[in-house]
């Protein structure tokens, strides 16, 4: 009982917080997030230090570059962390003022395929604020995401989520057959697929690194016939947002599924990694996407024969 109540306190401080920052104006928010960020990138030594490995063989960088490019990235995150807390006061007006969509036509043309949209994104820029802006602009946007560390924090971004008018599941069993019904029904499906694809996933090279890529959009895809819109999300220099929509891919049929298959997912792996390239510090370079060695991958070998035969084809 005593954890249900500390746990409920946790939420009531956040809620509170959530208040103040919401009485706050936007550029506040801004330049107090910028100056909180480098504090938080003090605490998690460990992460930075992941994080600048990971850029230095991503961007090719020296190790200064990438400690320069750490610092704006935490810069970012906290910004994107009270702008999280500031998610109350995203009217459609604000959202229309602050968050630039580009490429919107992308979106309709798959749209008026009538099978559902499975958009990939990433943890970069502000993802939430995209999820917020589509739903905003009256698109029927759904969400699965994972759990965050602590629990209450998920319950209060859950409660924005919705009142923003996204629809969440979590991960988990039952969530993705209420996800594959939110496709039969035409909507917008996302998935953050820059993550950790464990042993289930696909051998594929990511930013410099062989790594496990999720199946999630290619499953999809697959299964309903829905086109994969890319789109990802970024910081203007000014602190203000832009939403890049790209073209669509699809899954092709070829008559080989494991083929057809890592063909798809290479794709989306490529197409996350080249706007990353281009927006390097709004990535959360130390996230563990490279948890999961090649060897450890389930069916390693006969994967990387399917890889060589994709590349051959080329």
């Amino acid at each position: 009982m005593g954890d249900v109540m500390s746990n409920e306190w946790q939420y009531k401080l956040l809620k509170g917080l959530s208040a103040l920052v919401c009485k706050l104006s936007y550029s506040t928010v801004l330049s107090v997030g910028k100056g909180l960020g480098p504090i938080y990138g003090i605490i998690v030594k460990k992460q930075k230090k992941r994080g600048i490995r990971n850029a230095m063989i991503g961007m090719n960088m020296t190790e200064r570059e990438a400690e320069k490019l750490m610092d704006d990235l935490f810069a970012h995150l906290g910004q994107a962390a009270l702008e999280m807390l500031y998610m109350p006061n995203l009217t459609k007006e604000f959202i229309e003022e602050h968050v630039e969509i580009i490429g919107l036509e992308n979106l309709e043309e798959a749209l008026a395929e009538d099978k559902g949209v499975i958009v990939l994104t990433a943890h970069v820029g502000n993802w939430e604020w995209m999820g917020a802006a589509l739903a905003s602009y009256g698109y029927p946007t759904t969400t699965i995401v994972k759990k965050q560390p602590n629990a209450q924090f998920t319950r209060l971004l859950n409660e924005y989520r919705e009142a923003a008018g996204l629809e969440v599941f979590a991960r988990g069993g039952s969530e993705i057959v209420k996800a594959a019904k939110a496709l039969k029904k035409k909507k917008i499906l996302g998935f953050l697929a820059d993550q950790d694809g464990n042993i289930q996933g696909l051998p594929v090279e990511f930013l410099g690194q062989m790594s496990s890529a999720v199946l999630g959009p290619a499953t999809f895809a697959q299964k309903f016939g829905s086109p994969i819109i890319p789109m990802f999300a970024a910081r203007k220099e000014n602190g203000n947002h832009e939403v890049h929509i790209l073209p669509m891919m699809r899954y092709v049929d070829t008559g080989n599924e494991e083929e057809d298959m890592y063909r798809l997912t290479e794709e989306c792996v490529k197409v996350t990694e080249e706007f990353i390239r281009q927006h390097p510090k709004n990535w959360v370079w130390f996230q563990h996407r490279w948890n999961t060695k090649p060897d450890q991958i389930e069916d390693f070998e006969r994967k990387m024969a399917v890889r060589e035969s994709v590349h051959a084809k080329k």
